[in-house]
């Protein structure tokens, strides 16, 4: 009997850890679902992200168009100034080539207008001597005629017509004479040497006799006359 009982019992035991073991092999099925649920759910989260992560965003897309239209702005600026540079350089050679001109020119000129006046200094007499030399053929033709002639009138007609002669050129020079005898005394014209009485009573202060005839050359004094004053 106490082996019997022995036995069972062993029996019993086996059964129960036989049962033990199939009821942990066994899987909930509700666990089951809320395991893969998860799964899911994190598989999801994953690809949500990854989607992102590769789609662009809006303020990404307008950044490169702001980049694209501000380097096709830069272009066209670098291709404007590029432009007026060599606009610019075209004129400023073009404004360099007429400043040498010029200054070619105006070295010429000065060159030309200082011969120029060398020259007219060298000559500057030469037309009054062409005139003056017409006077002094008439003087010696009328040094030979006193010489042979008899006539003292023809001697004298023969001097007045060579003094009108040079008188007519300095005229027509600008010459002219000042005029002073019984004209009040003038130190812008007059140069006094002596003075003397008075013949009369209006001529004190004025001039009565010139030793030396003055001369204007157009509005200009070229020589004073020297006078003698009355007092």
């Amino acid at each position: 009997m106490k082996l019997f009982g022995s036995m069972k019992l062993k029996m019993n035991r086996k059964n129960k850890d036989k049962n033990m073991q199939t009821t942990d092999n066994t899987i909930d099925p509700q666990n089951e679902n809320v395991e893969l649920t998860d799964n899911n759910d994190v598989q999801n989260a994953q690809n949500n992200v990854t989607a992102e992560n590769n789609e662009p965003t809006t303020s990404q897309t307008s950044s490169e168009q702001a980049n694209s239209e501000q380097a096709a702005n830069t272009h066209t600026i670098d291709h404007t100034l590029q432009k007026q540079i060599e606009e610019l350089n075209t004129e400023v050679n073009v404004q360099k080539d007429k400043y040498i001109r010029l200054v070619a020119e105006f070295d010429n000129y000065k060159r030309r207008t200082l011969k120029e006046r060398s020259d007219l200094i060298k000559t500057a007499g030469e037309d009054i001597l062409l005139n003056l030399l017409p006077v002094m053929d008439n003087f010696e033709r009328a040094i030979k005629f006193v010489e042979t002639a008899k006539d003292p009138e023809a001697i004298k007609e023969g001097i007045n017509l060579i003094y009108s002669n040079l008188k007519t050129f300095l005229q027509q020079k600008g010459v002219k004479e000042i005029e002073s005898v019984n004209q009040e005394f003038n130190t812008d014209v007059h140069e006094a040497l002596t003075k003397i009485p008075a013949p009369a009573e209006e001529l004190k202060g004025k001039v009565v006799d010139v030793i030396e005839k003055g001369y204007f050359l157009h509005d200009k004094v070229i020589r004073f006359a020297k006078v003698v004053i009355g007092e």
